[in-house]
């Protein structure tokens, strides 16, 4: 027991020593600053593209898809998505959440976190701060106060009153005015998905030689299909994509029981990968704890039938479509850090959760990095 409990005091030390976990922050702050509402991605791309390209990583950029690749392309396969949801303005002085436009929604199947969601959290945007800006430039265009949202059930979307923007024509991004805050333990930021944009970044920075994926249009549904087109039309197929990405819980309580978040599958097919028992390995050995989403709703619909409500849903993510769609050609895993306030700019994760995530991937991403 007394050993147990040394080794776990041991591996709490190197976790919470992380190296450089300042530059992950400051990488974090600056990134979050950059709008990326779902659909208008650009200007937060040509920022990654010249982010990596610094670093002097190799990147093509297609149409919904940043890949960025290191000296050695096989020595990792990373997948994050960008975008982050805002609101789209659709006509004079109307705005509409950008996500579930009509236009957006044709791989939305109702089985998605996200639309399970939107409805629930709709007044937490009241009083929201946001800021217009040109969807290829990212030049900024106004800010402007959201002072009322409501449910258009004939269009099945959340409509926005906003002062402040009536000048904006249709087309135009509105992205919530967002900064990372830090208190004690916790970090608050609409954190899905650019902290593991912000991940990637610094992995680059530390040494990692693999290949990365940046999607855009997860939060429609989409990024699974530029994800599979590259692999298809370079003709790879892996069962080692690990695809990064946040976690929602209903409180910290709930959120705090883990460390990281995995899953051995999701509404559309089961993940067979042997990264998954290598994260379960190495969660083991450095006593970091972790939980796996997909049980987690198992256990929690148990006790929602016996009171009689409606079940969760597995979720529809990104690596379950690729892996439906490329017969399981193409497989992987997930890696997640549970947050809390999902959706919206109070986002809050847990400071170890974050460094717990770090310390998975450079020890075992980067070589000669486990100490």
């Amino acid at each position: 027991m007394r050993m147990k409990k040394l080794k776990k005091e041991i591996s709490k030390e190197l976790i919470d020593n992380i190296e450089d976990f300042d530059i992950f922050l400051d990488t974090l702050k600056q990134l979050i600053r950059i709008p990326s509402v779902t659909g208008y991605e650009h200007s937060f791309f040509l920022s990654l593209k010249r982010e990596l390209d610094e670093l002097g990583i190799k990147t093509e950029y297609y149409d919904g898809l940043l890949v960025a690749q290191g000296k050695n392309p096989n020595d990792g396969m990373l997948s994050a998505h960008i975008d982050r949801h805002g609101l789209v303005c659709t006509g004079p002085n109307e705005f509409q959440f950008a996500a579930f436009l009509a236009k957006n929604r044709s791989d939305l199947k109702g089985n998605s976190v996200s639309e399970h969601i939107y409805l629930q959290i709709n007044s937490r945007f009241l009083n929201q701060d946001v800021q217009a800006y040109e969807p290829w430039s990212g030049s900024y265009l106004g800010i402007g106060k959201i002072t009322k949202v409501y449910i258009q059930e004939k269009i099945n979307n959340l409509f926005f009153e906003v002062d402040g923007l009536k000048h904006l024509l249709p087309g135009t991004p509105v992205a919530f005015v967002d900064k990372l805050n830090i208190n004690d333990d916790l970090i608050y930021a609409q954190l899905d998905n650019v902290i593991s944009a912000a991940i990637i970044i610094y992995l680059y920075k530390k040494g990692y030689e693999g290949t990365a994926f940046f999607t855009a249009q997860e939060e429609a549904g989409k990024s699974w299909r530029y994800v599979y087109e590259w692999f298809t039309k370079n003709n790879i197929n892996t069962n080692e994509l690990l695809v990064l990405d946040t976690s929602p819980y209903a409180n910290r309580q709930e959120a705090d029981l883990q460390d990281i978040v995995l899953r051995n599958r999701d509404a559309n097919a089961k993940f067979k990968s042997p990264l998954l028992k290598s994260l379960k390995n190495f969660c083991h050995k450095y006593n970091i704890d972790y939980s796996c989403k997909d049980l987690f709703i198992q256990e929690k619909n148990k006790l929602l039938k016996e009171e009689n409500k409606d079940l969760l849903t597995l979720g529809s993510t990104e690596l379950g479509r690729i892996v439906k769609e490329s017969k399981g050609l193409i497989q992987g895993t997930t890696l997640q850090i549970p947050t809390t306030g999902y959706h919206t700019v109070e986002e809050t994760a847990n400071q170890k959760s974050v460094k717990s995530m770090l310390f998975i991937l450079k020890n075992m991403y980067i070589k000669d990095k486990i100490q």
